[in-house]
C-alpha cells in the first residue's frame, strides 16, 4: 500500500511540475520578437530596430510617420500591460478589472474629467503633431494585430485583453503628470485644516520657507477633513528633481555638460523606457514614457535639454456657495449660475455600475464630488461645496506640441519658441547645445490672480480671487549663457523675488542645490564622470546641519552616549552599510513628533515629516515648540532631544537588532519597486517586486524618501531618481544614461529587472548614434517590413 501511494503523489508531482512548466513556457510564449522580420500593415517602407544588451531600441525608419509608428510597436511589445494600466488609470476606468476596491479612485478621476481633457486637447494640436500621434497609435495596434503567445500575466491574471490604441491615450499620460507634479490642492487643503486649529504664528512656524499674505477663507471644517481623506494621495506624489548645466569653461571637454535625474514615486515597471530613434530630421536618443511618442528628456545631436519640478502654484481650491433659492446654483459676482453637470458610469467588476453626476463651476470641477453624491456642508454664508482651478485642465492645452517642437529645437530661440506651447506641469528646463550654449527657462502657464496667493482655499463668489489670464512665458525666470556659466536647480525658488514672486512660495529645501554647488566649488573642471558621480553623492546637509543641536545634549543612559559618539564622528554620508544614518533618521522622526504632536493633535499624521527645517527653527527661534502642551509640565528642547533619542534607539533595537554592530542603514532604507497588481501577492511578489537596499535620504542629491507614518518601514525608500543622464556636448555619444528597473514590463524578461543594481551603485550605459556589439554581444536586429 505504502508502494502505491509513493506511486501515486510521484505522478501527481511529476503531473503539476509538467504543468507548471507548461504554463511558465507559455508565459513565456509572449516574450516580444527581437530578430528577424515581421511584416505590418501601415508601413510606408522597411525600419529596423536593433537592441544593445540591456534592451535599449535603436530605431531607424526612412521616414517621420514610419519613426513613431515604431515606435509605438515597442513600446507595445516591452510595456504593453503598463501602458494599458495607466491609460486606465487617466481614464478612470480601474473598477472595470480590479473591482470594488478602486472605486473611489475612479470616482476622483471622473470628477476631474483628465480623459475627457486630454480629447479635446487634440483639437488644438497642429496637424504634424496630429500625424505623429496617429503613426504612433498605429505602431501600438499593429503590435495587438501581430502579436504571437500569451498577453502580458497582468492580462491573464485579471482576465481582460487590451483596447485599441488612440491618440488621446497618449495625451492623458501628460495630464496625469500634470496632476502628479503639482500639489497645491493637498497643500490648501492642509493649510486651511491647520489654520482652524492653530494661531497664525505658529501656522507659519509650519512654513518657514513660505511667505503668508493671505487670511484662510471660513471653511467648513467637516468638508476640507473629508475631502482630504477621499483623495488618492498615491497619485498626487511629491515631485522633485536635479539639474545642473555647466558651460565649457568649467568642463574637461570644452563643451557644456548637462546632468538631469528627474525624482518619481517608484513602480515596477519604472516610468521611463530608453530609446535611441532616427530619421528624416530626427536624431533623439534619451527617455521616453510608453504611451507617448515624443522624447520627454533627452538630447537630439544639437541641443540637450532636462526637467525639473518647479513646484509653483498652478492649483487653486475654491469654496462656492450654493444659491439659498436654488441649491442647483451656485452663487457668482452677478448673481448665481447653473453647474455645468455630466452624467458618468463606472462599470465595476463584479458589482453594480456607479452612476455619478460631475458637477463644474466656473473655476473647475467640484472635486468635493467625489466624497459620493452631491456633498454640500453647512459653512459661513450657507450651504458650500469646492471647486479646483488647475492649469492641467484648460482643453487647449499644447504641452504635446511643445514637446514635438523641442525634439526639433536647433538653438535656443526653436528651444524657447518651442516651451512657449509647454503648458503643464510647470517644469524648469535646462538647455545645452554643442555650440556651446547653456541656459534655464521656466516653461508652464502660471496663472495671474486677481487678488491673493493661493496658498489657501478662496472664495469663490465675489470674484475677488479669479484668475484673470497667464504671465507672459518671457515673464517666468530664465537665463542664456549666464556670466558664471553654471545654472543649478534642485526644486529651490528658480529666480529673484522679482520674477518667482508670482509663481508661488513652497519651494523645496535648498539642502541638495547647496551640496551639488559644494561639490561643483571643489572640481574647477568638471567631466562626464565626475557629474555621473555627483547624482550618486549621499551626503545630507539637513544632518550636517541639525547634529550640532542634537549630539549637545546629555543623554540619559549609556545606550545613549555611544548613539552620541558614533554621530560626533559621523560626516554626514547617509551610507547603506552604516549605523549613523539609521540612528540620525530615526531620532529625527521621533524629535518631530515630540515638537508638535501635541498642537496639531488629530492633524499630526497629515502634516508629520522628516522637516529638518522646521526643527531647526523650533530648537532655536520658537523654543516654545518643546513644550508638551498636554502635560501641566514646562518641559524644555534638551528634554525633549533626548527623549526623542530614547525612543528612536528603542524602535532601532525592535527592529534591527539590540547591538549598535548590527544596525545598516540599507536595511531600512530600502529602494521598493512595487508591481501594482503582482506585488498584492505574496506568491508572486518575490520575482514581480525589486528592493535594494540604496543609500541617500530625502536631502542628499541622491534621495530616498520615504513614508515617516509606517511604523514598520518609515525609511523605505519609495521616491527617488527615475531616470539619470549626463549629456556630454563636446561628444554626445559619450553621454550617460541609467534608469532603475529594466527595459522590459514582463516578469519573466531578463531585462525586467536587471539595471536596478547598475542604477542603486552608479554605474551607466552609453547610447551612442550607431550601436556596435562587442565581441562577445550578439546583435539582435528585427526589421519591421510593409506588409504586401
Amino acid at each position: 500500500m505504502l508502494r502505491g501511494l509513493a506511486i501515486v503523489l510521484a505522478l501527481i508531482a511529476v503531473a503539476t511540475a509538467s504543468a507548471l512548466g507548461g504554463f511558465y513556457l507559455y508565459l513565456r510564449s509572449g516574450l516580444p520578437l527581437v530578430a528577424g522580420e515581421i511584416a505590418l500593415a501601415g508601413l510606408a517602407a522597411p525600419v529596423t530596430v536593433g537592441r544593445d544588451p540591456v534592451g535599449v531600441p535603436y530605431i531607424a525608419a526612412r521616414s517621420e510617420a514610419d519613426a513613431w509608428y515604431a515606435l509605438g510597436f515597442v513600446h507595445a511589445q516591452d510595456r504593453l500591460w503598463q501602458m494599458d494600466f495607466q491609460r486606465r488609470i487617466g481614464a478612470g476606468r480601474l473598477s472595470e478589472i480590479m473591482g470594488p476596491a478602486t472605486i473611489g479612485f475612479d470616482r476622483f478621476m471622473r470628477t476631474l474629467g483628465l480623459y475627457r481633457v486630454a480629447e479635446a486637447n487634440l483639437a488644438h494640436l497642429s496637424p504634424p503633431v496630429r500625424a505623429a500621434l496617429d503613426a504612433y497609435a498605429a505602431g501600438v495596434n499593429a503590435f495587438l494585430a501581430t502579436r504571437h503567445g500569451a498577453l502580458p500575466p497582468e492580462f491573464l491574471l485579471l482576465r481582460y485583453a487590451p483596447e485599441p490604441w488612440t491618440p488621446a491615450d497618449s495625451l492623458v499620460w501628460g495630464r496625469m503628470l500634470a496632476l502628479q507634479l503639482s500639489d497645491n490642492m493637498r497643500h490648501e487643503l492642509l493649510r486651511a485644516r491647520l489654520a482652524r486649529r492653530l494661531p497664525p504664528k505658529q501656522l507659519a512656524d509650519l512654513y518657514p520657507n513660505t511667505t503668508r499674505r493671505e487670511a484662510p477663507v471660513t471653511l467648513a471644517g467637516a468638508l476640507a477633513d473629508d475631502l482630504w481623506a477621499a483623495l488618492p494621495h498615491e497619485v498626487l506624489g511629491v515631485g522633485a528633481s536635479n539639474e545642473w548645466v555647466l558651460a565649457g569653461q568649467h568642463s574637461a571637454g570644452g563643451k557644456p555638460i548637462l546632468a538631469n535625474d528627474p525624482h518619481l514615486r517608484f513602480g515596477m515597471p519604472n516610468l521611463w523606457y530608453l530609446a535611441r530613434l532616427e530619421a528624416p530630421g530626427l536624431a533623439l536618443t534619451g527617455a521616453t514614457i510608453p504611451g507617448v511618442p515624443f522624447f520627454v528628456l533627452g538630447h537630439n545631436g544639437r541641443v540637450a535639454w532636462g526637467m525639473t519640478t518647479t513646484h509653483s502654484d498652478t492649483q487653486d481650491v475654491f469654496v462656492e456657495r450654493l444659491d439659498p433659492g436654488d441649491p442647483e446654483r451656485y452663487l457668482v459676482p452677478a448673481g448665481s449660475a447653473a453647474f455645468a453637470a455630466r452624467a458618468e458610469t463606472i462599470l465595476v467588476r463584479g458589482g453594480e455600475p456607479v452612476e455619478l453626476v460631475v458637477r463644474e463651476t466656473r473655476h473647475g470641477p467640484v472635486v468635493t464630488d467625489v466624497l459620493g453624491g452631491a456633498r454640500e456642508v453647512a459653512g459661513g454664508g450657507g450651504q458650500q461645496v469646492l471647486a479646483l482651478a488647475f492649469t492641467g485642465l484648460a482643453p487647449d492645452d499644447r504641452t504635446a506640441e511643445a514637446l514635438y517642437r523641442l525634439n526639433r529645437a536647433q538653438d535656443w530661440e526653436s528651444f524657447l519658441a518651442a516651451l512657449a506651447d509647454f503648458h503643464s506641469p510647470q517644469q524648469n528646463v535646462a538647455y545645452a547645445d554643442t555650440a556651446g550654449n547653456i541656459g534655464f527657462a521656466v516653461a508652464g502657464r502660471t496663472p495671474v490672480r486677481r487678488h491673493g496667493d493661493g496658498r489657501l482655499p478662496a472664495p469663490g463668489w465675489s470674484g475677488e480671487y479669479d484668475w484673470t489670464g497667464w504671465l507672459p512665458a518671457e515673464a517666468l525666470p530664465r537665463a542664456f549663457n549666464p556670466p558664471g556659466g553654471i545654472v543649478v536647480n534642485a526644486n529651490n525658488k528658480p529666480g529673484p523675488d522679482s520674477t518667482t514672486a508670482p509663481l508661488g512660495s513652497d519651494w523645496d529645501h535648498t539642502y541638495r542645490a547647496r551640496r551639488i554647488l559644494d561639490l561643483l566649488s571643489v572640481e574647477p573642471r568638471q567631466s562626464v564622470e565626475s557629474a555621473a558621480a555627483m547624482q550618486m553623492d549621499a551626503v545630507s546637509l539637513a544632518a550636517r546641519d541639525l547634529l550640532p543641536f542634537l549630539v549637545q545634549v546629555e543623554p540619559h543612559d549609556d545606550r545613549g552616549r555611544r548613539a552620541i559618539l558614533l554621530l560626533k564622528s559621523w560626516d554626514g554620508r547617509m551610507d547603506r552599510r552604516r549605523a549613523e544614518p539609521l540612528i540620525f533618521a530615526a531620532w529625527l522622526r521621533e524629535l518631530n513628533r515630540l515638537l508638535y504632536a501635541d498642537e496639531l493633535g488629530p492633524l499630526f499624521p497629515d502634516y508629520w515629516g522628516f522637516r529638518p527645517d522646521v526643527v531647526e527653527l523650533m530648537l532655536t527661534q520658537r523654543r516654545e515648540w518643546c513644550d508638551d502642551v498636554t502635560t501641566p509640565a514646562r518641559e524644555t528642547c534638551e528634554e525633549r532631544i533626548a527623549t526623542a533619542l530614547d525612543r528612536a534607539l528603542a524602535w532601532i533595537q525592535r527592529h534591527h537588532g539590540r547591538s549598535p554592530g548590527e544596525w545598516r542603514w540599507g536595511d531600512a532604507h530600502q529602494a521598493t519597486f512595487s508591481h501594482p497588481v503582482l506585488g498584492k501577492l505574496w506568491l508572486v511578489r518575490r520575482w514581480s517586486d525589486l528592493v535594494l537596499p540604496s543609500d541617500g535620504d530625502a536631502f542628499t542629491i541622491n534621495r530616498g524618501l520615504g513614508a515617516i507614518g509606517d511604523d514598520d518601514e518609515p525609511f523605505a525608500h519609495l521616491h527617488g531618481a527615475s531616470f539619470r543622464a549626463v549629456y556630454d556636448l563636446a561628444d554626445l555619444d559619450n553621454s550617460r544614461f541609467m534608469q532603475p528597473t529594466g527595459q522590459s514590463g514582463h516578469p519573466l524578461s531578463s531585462h525586467y529587472s536587471d539595471l536596478g543594481r547598475r542604477w542603486r551603485d552608479g554605474r551607466t550605459v552609453r547610447i551612442p548614434a550607431q550601436y556596435q556589439p562587442g565581441p562577445r554581444e550578439k546583435a539582435s536586429v528585427l526589421t519591421l517590413k510593409p506588409a504586401p
